[in-house]
């Protein structure tokens, strides 16, 4: 899982060695989660770790020195939540250059989506100057479908761009690709949006911490708000987000919300034993 930084892989501030030392950074969250007509108590992961990418096949480099290789910043986003009687399980992971000058835009996004009735995949991918996505859903007006949009700014990579270089970040009016899970599980189209976007000192109360700032995203369509908390010194830790927008089963606008609890550095694709169980619990993610 180790990824070994070049010349040609610059690293941002943000990306201090500690991101090159073989381990990955386990962040884990509260989570109330907007969903039908209530918010849902759950929990998320946030992973990031870095690693070698190959750009003609958009997988993970397993030899760390093919010729289309990269270095990424890899964020595995994790979310588990109930819904009354039954869970949901959501899995996003997205494959970020560290060298944004010479790539940038993120090369992959996959995103799974579980829960009682069935399941749902999204795989977007970078493609010369476009992204191709290809979507395979148990429900049947979003079934099965293949799809190419112009080469933007992606929601889902708003995370690993913050810990990277938060300053980089446009702001003002701007073009946006809404974010693969949230397009899943509201059933909408894939397509890029205007938004209105803001990076400013963190005003409300939710998140506690000094020198907090909040990157805010304001949705044209679907009176949506997304806005990500982290703090200002590198590595920007981020402390948790809000989302807002309305719920389709009754118009009304609730919350998604959730609050970091734990951040640890670990090698955790080593720690397979069962021994290593004993792990979860010092993490805050026993039963989930």
């Amino acid at each position: 899982m180790k990824a070994v930084a070049t010349s040609m892989s610059p690293i941002p501030e943000g990306l201090s060695d500690v991101w090159y030392e073989g381990k990955a950074e386990l962040n884990t969250y509260t989570l109330q989660q907007n969903r039908y007509a209530d918010q849902h108590p759950g929990k998320a992961v946030l992973i990031f770790v870095t690693e070698d990418f190959r750009t003609d096949k958009l997988v993970k480099d397993e030899g760390n020195n093919h010729p289309d290789g990269i270095n990424v910043l890899k964020a595995n986003y994790i979310r588990r939540f109930t819904t009354g009687l039954y869970d949901y399980s959501i899995m996003t992971s997205t494959f970020t250059p560290v060298d944004r000058s010479a790539y940038p835009h993120t090369m992959k996004v996959s995103t799974s989506v579980q829960d009682w009735c069935g399941q749902i995949y999204m795989q977007v991918g970078k493609d010369g100057k476009q992204y191709k996505s290809q979507i395979h859903s148990y429900f049947e007006q979003v079934a099965d479908q293949r799809t190419k949009v112009p080469a933007t700014l992606m929601e889902d990579e708003l995370f690993s761009l913050i810990r990277m270089a938060p300053e980089a970040l446009p702001t003002g009016t701007i073009t946006i690709l809404p974010g693969t899970a949230y397009t899943r599980l509201l059933h909408a189209d894939f397509t890029p949006q205007k938004a209105e976007v803001s990076l400013a000192a963190y005003q409300g109360d939710d998140f506690t911490g000094d020198g907090l700032l909040a990157y805010t995203v304001r949705f044209a369509q679907n009176d949506r708000t997304l806005s990500i908390v982290f703090q200002q010194e590198p590595p920007y830790q981020i402390e948790g987000w809000l989302d807002t927008y309305p719920s389709v089963f009754d118009g009304k606008p609730r919350q998604t919300i959730a609050r970091r609890q734990k951040t640890t550095w670990s090698p955790y694709w080593k720690k397979n034993s069962a021994a290593d169980s004993t792990l979860r619990e010092s993490l805050g993610v026993m039963g989930f």
